[in-house]
């Protein structure tokens, strides 16, 4: 494993002063009296519970870097030299353009994608909210579903609550669900998600009635944090505001020397947390139950790194109440807001858990019980990752849910737009190397504008960003597929896989490389 220094990361802007770090602590080996920084616990004695989270908030997106034992590396995906599935084994016609990358997901009023990933929750995060317009708009135009996360409307300046403090207006929740919905085309959705509070403030009520969403989707948990969702918050009269509608704030925004800190300035945000869930089968049954007697077509659930107990659960109660799609998220997560440490240290490895899942699932189905949709979330960034994920969890596996993945080309195709336009000097010579207008520097914009016309001249370029990633996974997936004599989604399996190390194929059940055919091959050379 790679070193860790568990006291100093870029992520809290943190360093060791020495170059020999002790490794189960990341304390310097050699602690001098009279150091002038930068360990965690040396920002710590100023900043104190600000060294929690990454920063600077609302700029970062961070992913925790522990390098477990075992992880999706230690898998390799097979190419075969025979045969085809899903098409005629004929050099003219079984090209790797011409595979399928269709996916879909649901119980009944099923969803179809055009390629089998979607976005991670984008909820109340600062990150989420600049970046929304790209965001959905590209996942619109790429034919993938987006996750409209948690607290949206809980924290919309713009909210309006009826004498029951029910949601009865939030324009913010308005425009997430509008910016999707105006270049949908009948692939993908839009998950609008509930947690605690959501479902204290009616949010359900109001996008299922007001907006007219199909799809809620109920939180578990996530694989960055065993907490809920948190965001900071610079003022104090917003502090105050966030507690009255039912948050908890911390530090307490009511209290006289947290006002007095606040004014004074070494107190400088505010901490706006969500409520834990606490799950029992009943309550999860009737929730399914009240969420669908309120006109939801479709009704999933995200369920994070949790061992295998709370997986069961997931499982087996999205089994009996028909869940459209299960969302499986591992450790250690990728996320705008999440203590780091936390983010770190808690939680099942993706692998782990993935592998747990499809165990669970066999199970479920060798007693003749249906078993919902997965989709496995947690660390996946590109098309062999998909390709990994989709066939260790065969056939269950649907689709892969990505984070922060699908969120950078969005983000960087939002700050090249302020570059084309001159602003933070310019383009860099990263971009400008493929040219100095954005039809010269996005490969996909003359296919977009053969679509769209002269409306693609208003698409943020975040939107055309993200088109362009998930056309790279798109294609590179039709490759790996390709080399696996596999045309459609449906026919990736657990055999396209090998097991690098003997602990891998422990954990996930599959062959190890030096098992993988044995018999088959063994037969080859003794007939």
């Amino acid at each position: 494993m790679n070193l860790q220094r568990p006291n100093a990361n870029d992520a809290l802007q943190t360093g060791n002063r020495s170059r020999n770090v002790v490794p189960q602590s990341g304390i310097c080996s050699r602690c001098i009296d009279g150091c002038r920084g930068n360990c965690d616990m040396f920002r710590a004695t100023f900043r104190g519970r600000e060294v929690l989270y990454p920063e600077p908030f609302g700029s970062v997106t961070a992913g925790a870097d522990k390098d477990y034992p075992v992880d999706y590396s230690h898998l390799n995906i097979n190419g075969y030299a025979m045969g085809a599935k899903g098409i005629e084994a004929d050099p003219d016609r079984a090209t790797f353009p011409n595979v399928s990358t269709e996916t879909a997901y649901g119980a009944q009023n099923r969803v179809k994608m055009k390629v089998p990933i979607f976005t991670g929750a984008l909820g109340s995060t600062d990150i989420a909210r600049k970046n929304w317009e790209h965001f959905a708009v590209g996942a619109a135009i790429s034919g993938i579903t987006i996750v409209c996360g948690e607290n949206v409307c809980g924290i919309d300046p713009g909210l309006e609550l009826n004498a029951q403090g029910k949601v009865v207006k939030s324009p913010e929740m308005d425009r997430r669900v509008r910016e999707y919905r105006r270049y949908h085309e009948g692939f993908g959705d839009i998950l609008v998600q509930l947690n605690v509070e959501d479902t204290r403030l009616g949010v359900a009520e109001y996008v299922i009635d007001r907006l007219g969403v199909e799809t809620i989707e109920l939180k578990w948990g996530q694989g960055a944090k065993c907490i809920g969702g948190e965001i900071k918050v610079n003022s104090l009269t917003r502090a105050l505001e966030l507690k009255k509608r039912g948050y908890i704030v911390t530090p307490d925004p009511e209290l006289p020397a947290h006002q007095a800190a606040f004014k004074a300035g070494p107190l400088k945000q505010f901490e706006r947390h969500s409520r834990l869930g606490f799950i029992d089968r009943e309550g999860f049954m009737q929730e399914v139950e009240r969420i669908r007697r309120l006109g939801a077509k479709r009704i999933t659930l995200k369920t994070g790194a949790y061992p295998m107990r709370e997986l069961a659960m997931a499982i087996r109660w999205s089994s009996d109440a028909k869940i459209d799609l299960l969302t499986i998220d591992g450790a250690p997560g990728g996320t705008g807001m999440s203590p780091w440490r936390m983010m770190v240290e808690w939680g099942i490895p993706s692998l782990y858990l993935h592998a747990m899942a499809h165990d669970l699932c066999e199970r479920l189905a060798r007693r003749g019980l249906w078993v919902p949709d997965i989709a496995f979330a947690g660390g996946f960034s590109s098309e062999d990752h998909v390709f990994k994920a989709l066939a260790l969890g065969a056939p269950y596996c649907k689709a892969v849910c990505m984070g922060r993945a699908l969120m950078i080309p969005g983000m960087v195709g939002k700050n090249a737009e302020k570059w084309l336009r001159g602003e933070d000097e310019g383009l860099p010579k990263t971009v400008s190397r493929y040219g100095m207008t954005k039809e010269e520097i996005f490969m996909n914009y003359e296919v977009l504008k053969d679509k769209y016309g002269a409306e693609v001249e208003s698409f943020p370029l975040g939107a055309i960003g993200i088109f362009n990633a998930v056309d790279k996974i798109r294609v590179g997936l039709q490759q790996l597929m390709a080399g696996t004599r596999s045309w459609q989604l449906p026919f990736i399996s657990r055999q396209d896989l090998v097991a690098l190390t003997e602990e891998c194929a422990k954990v996930t059940g599959i062959p190890y490389v030096m098992e993988a055919f044995r018999d088959e091959a063994h037969a080859i050379i003794d007939a």
